[in-house]
């Protein structure tokens, strides 16, 4: 994020580069930094002359450069955005000779999604001499709620970290999809808010006691009762619970609750770095240890990893996945 704001800020005060090739697992920067470039560099009365989109499914390299190599027409600049950049993978390597010699009144701006070049080539490195090779790094579960956080302060929220959590928990670690949910609750919510899990609930449609983080939580504490609820709820809305998705959230977690018996060093910090939780949910897994030693979470594990292979269908095709999720507690609980 803070490579994100000094290129924006760069951008801002005319330290604008000829070429900016950005890429990498996670969507959401690539589309932010091409979004500020296109609305940011050119006024609108230029925009018409001076600002070409291309997509990387409908171009070639050829078409591109050629685009890159012209003069603008009544503006200091010229923009060139190759979107869905990825699309050209095979002849990408073609740019090397244009990037070691840019067309000064142009900025050459490439959206390369998903992939990334192999920095042990020449290219990357000519990028980087020649303007600005940025790349979008996928985030893991346990950073994405810090970036709900940040994220929602500099638009004047706070948010609680179960409320966080269950974001995570329900959207994964797609940033746009998580973003476009924010957006929605900006909307509805009055500025200085703190959002709740009841937020969450009552306007995004994510229940706030029947979800994945909520059995996590309830087998850690060994609330039996509490876990079948959560299970029932489950089966009665199988699209939103898939088996094979609640099931590999459980064993995600039984094998942290290994790796913390493992662990010397229990400290908090230690803790959250180690298994990349936040730092506020670490003293669950003091718990949950207490509950359930070493020998029975091997035991669990391997119980998981025999239910995961049921609900794919392999020697189970008659087995119902609300019976598979009784079994999943039944063998934790026993």
């Amino acid at each position: 994020m803070d490579e994100v704001i000094k290129i924006t800020n760069d951008i801002k005060s005319g330290n604008i580069k000829p070429i900016y090739f950005l890429m990498g697992e996670e969507p959401y920067y690539i589309d932010k930094l091409t979004d500020f470039i296109a609305d940011t560099v050119l006024t609108e009365d230029e925009k018409g002359f001076n600002q070409v989109v291309l997509y990387g499914k409908d171009t070639s390299i050829e078409d591109i450069l050629s685009n890159a190599k012209r003069y603008p027409m009544m503006a200091d600049r010229q923009v060139v955005i190759v979107k869905e950049a990825q699309e050209l993978v095979r002849t990408i390597d073609k740019i090397e000779a244009y990037v070691k010699n840019p067309q000064p009144t142009t900025v050459l701006v490439f959206a390369y999604k998903y992939k990334t070049l192999d920095k042990r080539k020449a290219l990357p490195k000519e990028i980087t001499k020649a303007g600005v090779l940025f790349e979008s790094k996928k985030l893991y579960d346990n950073q994405v709620p810090d970036w709900i956080k940040r994220v929602l302060s500099g638009k004047g929220y706070n948010i609680e970290p179960k409320a966080a959590i269950m974001l995570v928990e329900f959207l994964g670690t797609d940033l746009s999809k998580i973003n476009n949910e924010l957006e929605k609750l900006k909307i509805i919510l009055p500025k200085g808010h703190t959002i709740t899990a009841k937020d969450i609930e009552e306007n995004i449609g994510i229940s706030k006691d029947y979800n994945i983080f909520e059995l996590r939580n309830a087998i850690g504490k060994g609330e039996q009762l509490k876990a079948y609820q959560i299970i029932e709820y489950f089966a009665q809305n199988p699209k939103d619970n898939p088996f094979v998705l609640v099931v590999g959230q459980i064993f995600s977690y039984f094998t942290q609750l290994l790796q913390y018996h493992g662990l010397k060093d229990k400290s908090k910090a230690n803790v959250a770095s180690v298994l990349r939780v936040n730092p506020y949910f670490v003293s669950d897994y003091d718990v949950a240890a207490k509950r359930y030693p070493m020998k029975k979470v091997s035991s669990i594990i391997s119980k998981l990893r025999e239910l995961d292979v049921k609900g794919k269908g392999v020697e189970a095709s008659s087995i119902s996945t609300h019976d598979l999720m009784k079994e999943m507690l039944v063998h934790i609980f026993n």
